[in-house]
């Protein structure tokens, strides 16, 4: 991994060699190692931090949690063993449940002796004559590599917005992205909160209950739902573990990969007094099932959104005291073409009297000054700044990594005028490289742990395929990425995230391009996966391993 705060150097004598390299213990990269390892390869997987979570070891910020529908379906669903052993506290799990659960998976699968902890990837470039990736670490290690995988997250780049004197703040700036494992400490202090995107709405109340004055620099008022979290009881997890295989075929046909039935009806089919009442009973309930199981068309149909956007609007005016502070939380844009927040408590913060709100629309930030924040109107003194600002999302961190493939073309390079992949997993121009939750697959619009494992399936057997028929290396052809793109576009235009501004576009980036690089396709994706392999992987090129080093691709599909 990259993007790291400290690292640790080492001085290596000789290139250590596996047939497979590993980049980043969360989720994704631990099935990952699993599932290779079982192939009887060597494999070696790398991790920058001091455990193994990957996002869930640096988010550590207070009120982080799943907002995915409920324990225990945000977790590994290849196995009843870890399911059955391991138990639930929580309905939406807290951070340090989801990092529990993820070393007790570790441990359980013996999956420690293979991760490197500590260890950051600084370079990897694609050898043109062995067909071999070579890697340098931030421990001084050179190794080579057939294969490199990478499993670095989508939400793992922090995003340190260019703020004028920024870096002249000499009180304690954290960001929510990156935070300390020890104990933070607010109790009165003047904090500062800039973002109120999803780590901000889960932050700030928690802040807010301990900090001596909390001002929140509000850039976009956001929708929010509550999270309703509350203890697992002890049947609702029999009645999961029991119903798991039935849920599993839920989440198969689900567009989100969601362990539930999806709603059949519209929004407009119901008068306003019943579609009212269920959406009611669904906020009550908390999470996102008011999303994914009261209408079928709240994404794709404007008009049915409008019926829970004005429900939501109404419950900020009915919970929030101040009708000036109202004014500036009430979103104006599509619910949930942004990424969706539940929360405890976010809308109830501001009747504090201890809470500011500054709406950064109609009072800017002009700089950060050694003690605080002038905007427009003013200065804000503080003693503590949180930046919850986000991610350079999905792209972030592969082209932190930037490898260099064929003909000595970096990333960076490659993606110069737009992001291009071919089905999501791989690159053109470069060869044996893979990707796990890589642009233009369905990524953070999907369940992650479930669609991790079935990427993780399909890279798994490609490697096979490429050794089981000795090849050299597998690539996609030329121009496939055109095609690509032009099919993740198309599923885009069907829905209502197409006209959005978000970090799914790459609008809280500034000089990113502006591109939709999540796949909406769901359980088609995985189809179209399944084809492609089962076609002798169509699309791809192919180079055997006694060629020439310069003799020319051939096709196998």
């Amino acid at each position: 991994m990259t993007n790291r705060d400290s690292k640790t150097k080492s001085n290596t004598v000789g290139t250590q060699s596996y047939d497979a390299v590993l980049i980043g213990a969360g989720f994704a990269g631990m099935y990952a190692l699993l599932r290779l390892r079982e192939m009887g390869i060597s494999v070696r997987l790398y991790e920058g931090a001091s455990g193994v979570g990957g996002t869930w070891w640096w988010n550590r910020y207070p009120g982080a949690r799943v907002d995915f529908p409920s324990a225990p379906y945000y977790s590994y669903s290849f196995s009843q063993e870890l399911l059955d052993e391991f138990d639930w506290k929580e309905r939406q799990p807290s951070q340090a449940e989801v990092l529990t659960y993820l070393d007790f998976v570790a441990d359980r699968l013996e999956l420690r002796p293979d991760i490197q902890l500590e260890t950051w990837i600084e370079s990897a470039t694609f050898d043109e004559k062995s067909s071999r990736w070579h890697i340098e670490t931030s421990r001084g290690e050179s190794i080579s590599a057939q294969f490199l995988i990478s499993a670095m997250g989508t939400l793992s780049e922090a995003n340190k917005p260019a703020i004028p004197g920024i870096d002249d703040f000499t009180g304690e700036l954290l960001h929510t992205g990156r935070w300390p494992a020890e104990e933070v400490k607010f109790a009165g202090k003047r904090v500062g909160v800039i973002g109120t995107g999803s780590s901000g709405i889960q932050s700030i109340p928690m802040i807010a209950r301990e900090a001596g004055h909390l001002s929140v620099f509000q850039r976009t008022p956001q929708y929010s739902i509550p999270a309703g979290n509350r203890p697992v009881k002890p049947e609702e997890l029999a009645e999961a573990r029991e119903s798991f295989a039935q849920r599993k075929e839920f989440m198969a046909v689900s567009p989100l990969g969601m362990p539930y039935p999806m709603s059949e009806k519209s929004a407009l089919d119901d008068p306003p007094e019943v579609r009212n009442a269920l959406y009611e009973e669904l906020w009550q309930d908390g999470g996102l099932h008011m999303l994914f199981n009261s209408y079928n068309d709240l994404l794709v149909n404007k008009e049915a959104n409008d019926t829970l956007c004005e429900f939501i609007r109404g419950k900020i005016r009915s919970t929030v005291k101040d009708p000036a502070t109202v004014e500036k939380l009430l979103p104006d844009y599509i619910l949930a073409t942004k990424r969706q927040a539940i929360d405890d408590g976010y809308f109830e913060t501001y009747n504090r009297d201890n809470v500011t709100l500054v709406d950064l629309r109609d009072d800017p930030i002009e700089r950060i000054t050694a003690d605080g924040i002038i905007t427009k109107s003013g200065e804000h003194k503080l003693d503590m700044l949180v930046l919850a600002t986000g991610y350079d999302a999905i792209t972030g961190k592969l082209l932190r990594l930037n490898p260099t493939g064929r003909d000595g073309v970096d990333l960076a390079s490659a993606w110069k005028e737009r992001f291009y992949t071919y089905l999501g997993v791989t690159i053109p121009g470069f060869p044996n490289l893979f990707m796990v939750h890589g642009p233009q697959s369905p990524s953070v619009l999907y369940n992650m742990p479930y669609g991790g494992e079935m990427e993780s399936d399909w890279i798994r057997d490609c490697i096979a395929h490429v050794r089981d028929n000795n090849l050299a290396s597998i690539e996609a052809a030329p121009g496939v990425e055109d095609e690509w793109a032009e099919h993740v576009e198309e599923a885009a235009k069907q829905t209502l995230f197409h006209g959005t501004d978000s970090w799914y576009s790459g609008a809280n980036i500034e000089g990113k391009h502006r591109q939709f690089i999540v796949h909406l396709g769901g359980p088609e994706y995985f189809k179209h996966l399944r084809e492609i392999a089962e076609n002798d992987y169509q699309g791809f090129v192919v180079e055997e391993a006694n060629e020439a080093p310069n003799s020319e691709l051939s096709s196998a599909g």
